[in-house]
């Protein structure tokens, strides 16, 4: 089991930079592989990026390449995602999951989640 929990969000002019955080509970968290979503108003939620519980292995959704890059510090017990070039489209509720089994892109697959936060990116 384990608890998740993001700050870090806000509101950031575009073409901005903000940093997620997520903090997890548990000392079984070194172990899992870590999820960003996101999920605009009237939309479905959508994948932004994977860590593998080692760090050794991320993926990005077409969309951020480039412009954010997910981290994680087992010893701290976090994992991070830093954006920059935010833009309008960049705006919706940032959630992080845990421990995905499957495809890590599919948001069912993931066990455990937070409870989001929120960025907002002003043109």
């Amino acid at each position: 089991q384990v608890q998740l929990v993001e700050s870090g969000g806000g509101l950031v002019q575009s073409g901005g930079s903000l940093r997620l955080s997520c903090a997890a509970s548990g000392r079984t968290f070194s172990t899992y592989n870590m999820g960003w979503f996101r999920q605009a108003p009237g939309k479905e939620r959508e994948f932004v990026a994977y860590i593998s519980w080692s760090g050794r292995s991320t993926y990005y959704a077409d969309f951020v390449k480039g412009r954010f890059t997910i981290s994680r510090d087992n010893a701290k017990n976090t994992v991070y995602l830093r954006m920059s070039g935010l833009q309008p489209e960049d705006t919706a509720r940032y959630y992080c999951a845990a421990n995905p089994s499957g495809s890590i892109y599919n948001s069912k697959n993931y066990a455990y989640w937070g409870q989001g936060t929120q960025v907002t990116v002003s043109s």
